[in-house]
């Protein structure tokens, strides 16, 4: 079952389309993070402007030197020690689509600890945009079944994975990281 999953969702990214997906937090709606007409589809869905930014999803932290110029060493030691999950602002992004990089340069980006992203991000071999399931403005779906039937409608796929999943699920740890090792709590 979750081969097929992730065997699906897998040609639904690399058609440039959008999935609504279980993440190690709440359900997301998800695409190529390289392919920024896959990008603008997810922001018409949340009605969502632009320049609001959204976060980018990576398997591994060996993969963070291909998506950002420079990297502090403590990067490294909280995305491995983080009990939770945890986003961390970089600043200096790099190969990834416009749309996803914020006005600053700086792009948001956490190594999931979940199975099924983690191994659709292992054979999609790029990094994937997650973002809340909902039109912008209305809050964040804590289970499948609070997620809109617009939502569900405007996307290509919806993963058959823990859409019974009850267990609640909090929004990651936001901290940016500034390159010398700097940081500031964005979200707690």
């Amino acid at each position: 079952m979750l081969k097929e999953e992730i065997n699906k969702a897998l040609a639904v990214l690399k058609e440039g389309g959008v999935i609504l997906y279980p993440t190690d937090t709440i359900w997301g709606l998800g695409c190529d993070a390289t392919n920024e007409a896959a990008v603008a589809k997810i922001y018409d869905i949340k009605g969502r402007s632009a320049d609001k930014s959204l976060i980018v999803l990576l398997d591994t932290d060996n993969k963070l030197p291909s998506y950002v110029n420079e990297i502090p060493d403590v990067a490294y030691q909280l995305i491995e020690y983080a009990e939770n999950p945890l986003t961390i602002i970089f600043s200096g992004a790099k190969n990834l689509a416009k749309n996803v990089i914020n006005a600053d340069g700086s792009v948001g980006i956490r190594v999931v600890k979940n199975e099924f992203c983690e191994q659709l991000l292992q054979r999609f071999r790029k990094p994937i945009v997650s973002t809340s399931a909902n039109i912008s403005g209305q809050p964040s779906p804590q289970f499948f079944d609070q997620i809109s039937e617009e939502v569900k409608a405007a996307v290509d796929l919806i993963v058959d994975i823990d859409q019974d999943d009850r267990t609640v699920k909090k929004p990651s740890t936001i901290i940016k990281l500034g390159p010398s090792g700097q940081y500031e709590l964005i979200r707690k």
